[in-house]
């Protein structure tokens, strides 16, 4: 038997047989019992990440300048490049700016110079000179949310770099423990459950166990492949190749969508 809807604000709540419409409601209390396991996501979902890139991206193609591709089509070429680039050598500035430079290569008639070089080199640059800038309410609720379960982050990348990015972000002392995977997949998801002892058994209902995420494809369709239920927060900023329709939960577990992190507390 599901908990009965809480009060709070809007959210849409998906389960195996039922969908339900955004309500609106008064806060009284959470939805969820204390006790719970989140796994949450860091880019775009405690910290704006993707924009930064979008405008990288957007300062890269005004640089091209291409005189027979418009700019959507420089974005193709670009995003397919990330794609190859990604599984070659992971997720990352050194990744992203890889892919920069083979697609100036690819679609430029001018030779790749020192110069040139330098400035593509300063489009990620000025990426990694961003301070962090967290989502509304996430401080205030991961404070609130870290007193009655236990938080796991869990992201994928370069290791220094989100460690990194987390280590400035102030939000260390929420979390229990720190997962940060090269791939975001239902084999990941199933070490890090084995790894904290969190595996479904007889004595543990697999409803305790959450992700909670803004990317369809990395945080809710491979969780809830590999038995997790999910939170879905909407980010207008997702990254494009972290776009893919979001799975229908399967039976006895549960998949809900928010459209921002503060809301969590009126679940969880």
């Amino acid at each position: 038997m599901e908990p009965a809807i809480p009060t709070g604000s809007a959210f849409r709540m998906r389960s195996c047989m039922n969908s339900f419409a955004p309500i609106r409601y008064h806060k009284l209390m959470p939805l969820y019992s204390p006790g719970q396991t989140l796994l949450i996501d860091a880019d775009d979902t405690l910290w704006e990440n993707n924009v930064y890139f979008e405008r990288a991206i957007a300062g890269f193609i005004g640089f091209l300048d291409h005189h027979e591709y418009s700019p959507a089509e420089v974005r193709q070429a670009l995003n397919a490049v990330e794609r190859e680039t990604v599984l070659a050598h992971g997720y990352g500035l050194t990744s992203f700016t890889r892919s920069l430079v083979t697609c100036f290569a690819q679609l430029s008639l001018a030779p790749l110079t020192e110069e040139r070089a330098e400035r593509i080199l300063g489009f990620a640059r000025s990426i990694a000179e961003q301070e962090i800038e967290l989502l509304p309410g996430v401080a205030e609720t991961l404070a609130e949310l870290s007193t009655r379960h236990q938080l796991i982050l869990m992201t994928k990348g370069n290791h220094a770099e989100q460690a990194d990015k987390l280590s400035r972000s102030g939000l260390s002392s929420y979390f229990s423990a720190v997962e940060i995977v090269a791939e975001k997949d239902p084999a990941a998801y199933l070490q890090v459950l084995d790894r904290h002892q969190l595996a479904p058994r007889p004595s543990r209902a697999p409803q305790t166990n959450w992700m909670i995420g803004n990317s369809p494809k990395s945080d809710i369709n491979p969780a809830l492949a590999a038995g997790l239920n999910a939170v879905f927060l909407f980010h207008r900023d997702t990254w494009i190749l972290e776009h893919a329709t979001l799975d229908p939960a399967p039976q006895g577990q549960q998949l809900l969508e928010l459209d921002s992190f503060q809301n969590l507390s009126d679940l969880f």
